[in-house]
């Protein structure tokens, strides 16, 4: 018995060696900047002390009076609402498409995955190229006879035109999963459906949907993490405007971080962005397993 017991010692301290580079790159990345984010946010800058001092709520009182702040609250919270489902159900409909055997679904698989290998900040600038007044966006509507758009420039336009570019770079990269998901349905199950004489939307909503709804609430709620920390993009493009409605959370707080030099209110500000994400994603969490 002790033997046995020494021996499940050494594996543990094998397994905990091996673990021990991510363990550590964990904490220095993420644990230890969560904390010092809390910390810095009770505190702000003295000039009449010369430093910081401590402040309590004081940070978290004057964003919650900021109107600013409230309207990029709810700037992120409709563009989360609009950019999510658009984002999981278009990547669920090509999933199922392309793993149906047709020809020329891998080479259309391919095109649509191709704008993951781009980074973000290079996305941003072609469709800067694309919003253009005389770019490829109006040159399509002009031959559809409609008048050119301001997009970007637009207060109304703005917003969709953010998520058309953010579902053009995030689309493909949830289609993997669900297509991994879709492979995992049993043969036998989609051919018992196609013998009782299921068509194909039957088969997708009766049969595809139910099969993947663990991939789906994953990429769901990684979809959701994802466009709360969207930053490149408005940075790139807009700036946050015009008027303040393109001024997502993560944004707002590099705004506040570097460019008023406010970082302890920005850390309040991340403190609120991080609490929010979790409350967004518990929320959803629940929701999945009560429909289970």
């Amino acid at each position: 018995m002790s033997s046995r017991q020494e021996r499940k010692g050494r594996q543990g301290l094998i397994a905990l060696a091996f673990l021990a580079p991510a363990l550590l790159c964990l904490a220095v990345l993420r644990i230890v900047p969560a904390i010092s984010a809390v910390v810095e946010s009770f505190y702000s800058e003295s000039l009449l002390r010369g430093g910081r001092v401590f402040a309590g709520l004081s940070n978290y009182g004057d964003l919650l009076a900021s109107k600013d702040f409230r309207q990029s609250v709810g700037v992120t919270l409709l563009f989360t609402v609009l950019v999510n489902p658009i984002q999981v159900v278009v990547s669920f409909l090509l999933a199922v498409l392309f793993t149906q055997k047709a020809a020329g679904s891998r080479l259309w698989r391919t095109l649509v995955i191709l704008p993951i290998a781009t980074p973000p900040a290079v996305s941003a600038v072609i469709w800067s190229v694309i919003y253009r007044p005389d770019g490829l966006a109006n040159g399509v509507l002009d031959r559809l006879g409609i008048s050119a758009q301001p997009f970007l420039t637009s207060p109304g336009q703005v917003l969709p035109s953010l998520i058309v570019l953010l579902s053009w770079i995030g689309v493909g990269y949830w289609m993997l999963f669900l297509i991994a998901g879709i492979q995992e349905v049993p043969e036998e199950v989609r051919e018992a459906a196609l013998l009782d004489g299921a068509g194909a939307w039957r088969r997708m909503i009766s049969v595809t949907l139910p099969l993947v709804r663990r991939p789906l609430a994953f990429v769901l709620v990684a979809d959701t993490v994802s466009n709360l920390l969207v930053f490149a993009p408005v940075q790139i493009l807009t700036k946050g405007g015009p008027n303040g409605n393109s001024n997502l959370l993560m944004y707002d707080v590099y705004n506040r971080a570097y460019a008023l030099g406010d970082i302890h209110v920005a850390q309040a500000e991340v403190v609120i962005l991080v609490a929010l994400t979790l409350a967004i994603v518990a929320g959803q969490f629940r929701l999945l397993r009560g429909d289970q």
